[in-house]
């Protein structure tokens, strides 16, 4: 399995541990809830429904209502399948949110890690981030060394792109920096000030994915096709 198929079915378990839901549904919470899908189709998401279908993670029901089932072939279309989690899957999502090794740290899989924290223990959150941090604190030592070789080598606007990335890094290290602290104090993002994970809506990229600097969610495009 490929690192980003693996975070797809990391990302669609952890949806469904919310509540069952069909194909556009789950493709509309990826897009605009957790960032990282952004840019993905139904031909990626479908394979990844049916491989965990096979596997005894996901179980495949009819629409819910007995009108959509009756007006699917009255429309000429298939009638919605919904997704719901089983509790194999369930158990199978929670060992992957409780893991801390060095995947979790990695640029394509922290970003829906931390979409899922809500989910994730007090103790495994505070590994991850500070598991992230050290990345970051050595990426920054390692672009700084390189900046001081070519510094004389570089024209200006080179130059200034390394900086720019030095800042979007050094950001991002004083971001997890004030996480750490709140959580070392006790503190949720949202909930009470307790050892369990905090209550969180999901449902929409200001609240449930991760803070996407400079731009908001894509809108959402109807698509009655969609299974």
């Amino acid at each position: 399995m490929s690192r980003r198929s693996g975070i797809l079915e990391f990302a669609v378990l952890g949806l469904l541990r919310e509540s069952p839901m069909h194909g556009y549904e789950l493709r509309k919470r990826l897009n605009t809830s957790l960032g990282v899908f952004r840019a993905f189709s139904y031909g990626t998401l479908y394979p990844c429904l049916k491989t965990l279908v096979a596997n005894g993670w996901l179980i495949e029901e009819p629409g819910n209502t007995a009108e959509e089932a009756l007006a699917a072939p009255l429309a000429g279309r298939r009638a919605k399948i919904v997704y719901r989690l089983t509790a194999e899957g369930k158990e199978h999502f929670e060992q992957l949110l409780s893991q801390t090794g060095p995947d979790a740290y990695e640029d394509e899989t922290f970003a829906a890690r931390f979409a899922f924290f809500g989910q994730t223990s007090r103790e495994v959150r505070m590994r991850v981030l500070e598991g992230r941090r050290s990345r970051l604190e050595e990426r920054l030592e390692k672009m700084s060394a390189s900046l001081a070789r070519t510094r004389e080598r570089l024209d200006d606007y080179t130059l200034e792109l390394q900086r720019h990335g030095m800042e979007s890094v050094e950001r991002e290290v004083r971001w997890l920096n004030e996480l750490i602290e709140s959580e070392r104090a006790g503190r949720d993002l949202k909930g009470p000030a307790t050892g369990e994970p905090a209550s969180r809506d999901t449902t929409s990229g200001a609240s449930g994915g991760l803070p996407r600097p400079g731009g908001d969610p894509r809108p959402d495009t109807p698509d009655d096709t969609a299974t």
